[in-house]
């Protein structure tokens, strides 16, 4: 049995007892279509086997106790007075439940545990893994009957209300909806999806983390959406029919945007070139053609640094380490950015020399070792338990 679920229950019941249900929720990655999803455009994200598991079970008051196994913290609150708390890990939780009663659906009390291998701050999406963790588990507790789709979205305007960070649905969505072996082309607009294989005899996905916590992600974030949004406030003046950048194209950002702030011109460039990369990169993944598909994610990462700068020196250092190296074919970073990690696509049989080469001059360059995690794609959330 997996570790973790045997700690999820452990903790537990060393505190509260037996847990009613035992919940796990994948980190996700994003193959293509970074920072496209709050622009209505599409998305390749896959769930991962890093992940959160949350142990729960009701209480016969309305009081809300949680215990973090990786902070080695305690909160109690309650139902009724639903505040953000100095305890961070402890407000993905309470996002979920103000979120859940604000549309009527009232909680009783709780206990919930929360352990998980997700590397905080690598761009792996652990916020979205526990929102969406609690938020199943609680439909499943208190008999909610919410079907996975109203979860993803009730997860997504928790971490835009609650938490304060305006965040487009991919996360959640990866994170839900996850399935093994299987990317999703997500359109984030009518959230329509597609899975596709990502399976490959030759070529398997490598995480390096820089180390670097992205403290800046947040702010910088919502300053992102904002620069999209100026931009289509001034395209819309000339086009009506363009609601969001998933309507615009290269030609006409260049064209209308040109008296704008460069930032933003910029940033709206990327995010439109961005989205009609992920369905070239679809094309590829029909066609079996990975070397075509880690050439656009090399071209991601350009974009994301010199377009979105959303980058930072040390993931343009480890991409760059990546694409002199002779068996990557491609590599970008990854999330909302600052930090984090990079993605990488290495052919297996040079995926140990790699890692200690990178790690070398890494190393050297900065002092720090990174983190280096190849990736297995598995489902989204789910019941896992209570075990023993």
């Amino acid at each position: 049995m997996n570790l973790l679920i045997q700690d999820a229950g452990r903790y537990y019941r060393e505190h509260f007892g037996e847990p009613n249900i035992i919940v796990r929720s994948p980190g996700r990655i994003n193959l293509i279509g970074e920072h496209t999803d709050y622009n209505d455009g599409f998305a390749l994200p896959a769930s991962i086997d890093n992940a959160v598991y949350v142990s729960i079970g009701a209480r016969t008051d309305d009081q809300i106790h949680l215990f973090s196994v990786d902070y080695k913290e305690f909160y109690k609150g309650n139902t009724a007075t639903i505040e953000i708390s100095l305890q961070s890990w402890a407000n993905y939780i309470l996002a979920i439940v103000d979120v859940l009663q604000k549309a009527g659906y009232n909680c009783g009390g709780f206990n919930a545990v929360v352990r998980g291998d997700i590397p905080i701050g690598a761009g792996l999406s652990s916020s979205a893994a526990v929102e969406c963790a609690t938020i199943f588990a609680l439909n499943e507790l208190f008999g909610f009957k919410l079907d996975r789709m109203t979860m993803v979205k009730m997860a997504q305007q928790a971490e835009n209300e609650f938490i304060g960070v305006r965040c487009g649905i991919m996360d959640q969505f990866a994170s839900m909806f996850g399935k093994p072996d299987q990317v999703i082309e997500l359109d984030c607009r009518s959230l329509d999806y597609t899975y596709f294989p990502f399976e490959s005899a030759e070529y398997e996905l490598l995480l390096i983390n820089s180390r670097v916590k992205h403290s800046l992600a947040d702010s910088e974030y919502n300053l992102r959406r904002l620069d999209c949004e100026a931009g289509v406030a001034h395209l819309q003046r000339f086009h009506p029919n363009i609601k969001s950048l998933r309507d615009a194209t290269p030609e006409i950002v260049k064209q209308e945007l040109h008296l704008l702030d460069k930032k933003i011109v910029q940033r709206c460039l990327y995010v439109v070139e961005e989205i009609a990369r992920v369905q070239e990169a679809c094309e590829d993944l029909k066609r079996g053609d990975f070397i075509s598909f880690g050439k656009k994610m090399f071209i991601t990462h350009k974009g994301l640094s010199e377009l979105y700068n959303v980058s930072c020196p040390e993931l343009d250092f480890l991409v760059n380490a990546a694409a002199a190296h002779k068996d990557v074919i491609g590599a970008r970073m990854m999330g909302g950015g600052f930090g984090g990690c990079t993605l990488n696509l290495v052919k297996k049989e040079a995926l140990a020399e790699f890692i200690d080469r990178v790690s070398e001059t890494y190393l050297e360059t900065y002092g720090v070792l990174p983190g280096a995690y190849p990736v297995t794609i598995e489902g989204g959330t789910a019941v896992v338990g209570p075990a023993k």
